[in-house]
């Protein structure tokens, strides 16, 4: 499985042959380039414009809560309260469960309550890739994001929606939940390749995606 990241909560993520498209922004909002790429799927957690800006290279669409199927790639999105008062403020954004390549990968969206019901947990299952934000305001901080890791016990945690150079938006840097993983200074990559079998059999691999580009 490939992993690309364009800043905030978008990623292209390419399994099984299929490129899904997550969260694609609008630039003139952001600041950032999105990606440009053909998407098999584009999958939307939340309706605000640095989520969910029109993609039309894609050719199927999925935005909301359900179970999903294409090309052997399974979806499962699930909703999330988008603030730490039960979504009563902000409403809520749905996460995202995608299993592909003998993978199960977990993107939260704007999660930014507390924590992850035990119920939840249980219905998500093991997770082998978390995706998860970091940078607070309105979603998870640093502390907040590192008790959510571990809630969930992924084998691979990667961060997002953070500060970045050229962010419109004031978020806070990475930085600070690679302190709270205890995981010091990681230098990014600018694409992640993973397969089941490399995955760590104990603890938790934090990795550190460098702004993708021209994709």
């Amino acid at each position: 499985m490939h992993f690309s990241w364009y800043g905030q909560s978008c990623f292209k993520i390419v399994a099984k042959d299929i490129t899904i498209i997550v969260d694609p922004f609008d630039r003139a909002l952001t600041g950032l380039e999105p990606p440009r790429s053909k998407a098999d799927v584009v999958l939307y957690t939340h309706k605000h414009a640095d989520h969910a800006a029109e993609y039309k290279q894609a050719d199927f669409v999925i935005s909301g809560a359900g179970e999903y199927e294409l090309k052997g790639v399974h979806f499962y999105g699930f909703p999330v309260p988008h603030d730490a008062n039960e979504g009563s403020t902000l409403g809520f954004s749905t996460a995202f469960l995608i299993e592909g390549d003998d993978l199960r990968v977990l993107h939260l969206g704007d999660f930014g309550a507390k924590q992850i019901s035990s119920e939840q947990i249980e219905e998500i299952g093991d997770v082998d890739i978390l995706l998860v934000p970091v940078g607070g305001t309105y979603t998870l901080d640093a502390e907040g994001a590192e008790k959510m890791v571990r809630q969930i016990e992924p084998k691979v945690v990667i961060p997002m929606h953070y500060a970045v150079p050229k962010l419109k938006m004031k978020l806070e840097g990475v930085e600070a939940f690679l302190r709270e993983m205890g995981s010091g200074k990681k230098e990014a990559l600018p694409k992640y390749v993973i397969k089941k079998k490399d995955l760590l059999q104990e603890g938790t691999d934090v990795v550190v995606l460098d702004l993708a580009t021209g994709e």
